[in-house]
């Protein structure tokens, strides 16, 4: 098998340092690209670092120059692009780091990759996010969202990560680039971060059970549990990464399970699990909520199925006994 090289920007985070294992596994050579940073962060690749074929470098995709550089100098085969500001509530906070990041970013390696490297492939994660407040309906009533959905993004987070996704599209058509799109529905693992609401939940019962279940222990603040999402593990959603861009022409494909689950049942399973009422334990934060909100998420992952041959192994429980196992 021939050796490929694969530079991955967010290889600290979740998605990074899963694909980074796959990828390795498959033989290939990884330039792992993070921001330079004054703690240590790489602890969800600490188990990568020996391998010689892991090869970490410092890099910040809001700077032209040095996505350039690094284009220029490893010439990758491929390019997964999962660096971003990523946290839908902060985009609120930061709206214009958010698009700097999230958009001007993407420009920059799809310039990087047109003038320095035009033969790589490029995978940008796009998410489903972007669809906002829209949806299809199929004739039974069931609404989903899938590649032909209208979108309606209802964040800064979402309105840049559109602003990307559109963007990808025309170097695709107008420079002939190998470059798509996932269009990801909400994946989880024990890697998660600990802003997001599936891993706040979690780490919420391990620190609770840890400290004794003390009754002094502070309750689980929580904001919108009426919302949906469709969960899968981020496991499969890397694997289906990587099978897009063996593809022999290059696409956008919506990554989900079809399954929507709330907030609220996430929470009522997380807790039945080690025998706990989330009645007793949890306290509604007006502040948790975000000033639009996203009410309803069910990705069609139909496409990609027959496309690209990819299913979601891991269940919406299993995703959640696998979080609290780890």
């Amino acid at each position: 098998m021939t050796k490929k090289t694969a530079i991955v920007t967010g290889i600290t985070g979740q998605d990074g340092s899963y694909l980074s294992e796959l990828l390795l596994q498959s033989n290939y050579t990884v330039i792992a690209c993070r921001r330079r940073s004054s703690t240590n962060n790489l602890e969800r690749v600490t188990h990568l670092l020996d391998d010689p074929n892991f090869i970490l470098t410092e890099f910040d995709l809001t700077d032209p120059s040095g996505v350039y550089q690094t284009i220029q100098k490893y010439q990758p085969d491929e390019f997964y692009n999962l660096a971003a500001q990523s946290h839908v509530g902060t985009s609120f906070k930061q709206p214009s780091t958010t698009f700097e990041i999230n958009t001007v970013g993407v420009t920059n390696i799809l310039e990087g990759i047109r003038h320095y490297s035009p033969h790589t492939k490029l995978y940008q994660a796009s998410t489903s996010e972007m669809f906002g407040r829209n949806y299809s309906t199929e004739t039974d009533g069931k609404r989903y969202q899938n590649e032909k959905t209208e979108m309606l993004p209802q964040s800064p987070y979402g309105i840049a990560k559109l602003a990307a996704h559109n963007m990808v599209e025309i170097y695709r058509s107008g420079y002939n680039l190998f470059a798509c799109c996932g269009i990801l529905f909400n994946h989880e693992s024990p890697r998660r971060g600990e802003n997001f609401v599936t891993q706040k939940i979690v780490k919420w019962i391990k620190d609770y059970i840890a400290s004794g279940k003390s009754p002094d222990f502070p309750k689980l603040k929580l904001g919108n549990l009426a919302a949906h999402r469709d969960w899968g593990h981020a496991k499969d959603y890397v694997r289906a990464m990587w099978m897009m861009l063996q593809q022999e022409t290059p696409k956008d494909y919506v990554i989900a399970t079809g399954e929507t689950h709330s907030v609220q049942e996430f929470l009522d399973l997380a807790f039945k699990s080690v025998q706990l009422n989330p009645e007793d334990h949890v306290e509604i934060d007006p502040d948790l909520f975000r000033p639009a909100e996203v009410e309803y998420l069910c990705g069609d992952p139909t496409f990609a199925n027959n496309d690209l041959g990819w299913n979601p192994q891991v269940s919406f429980k299993g995703l959640i006994q696998d979080m609290l196992e780890s």
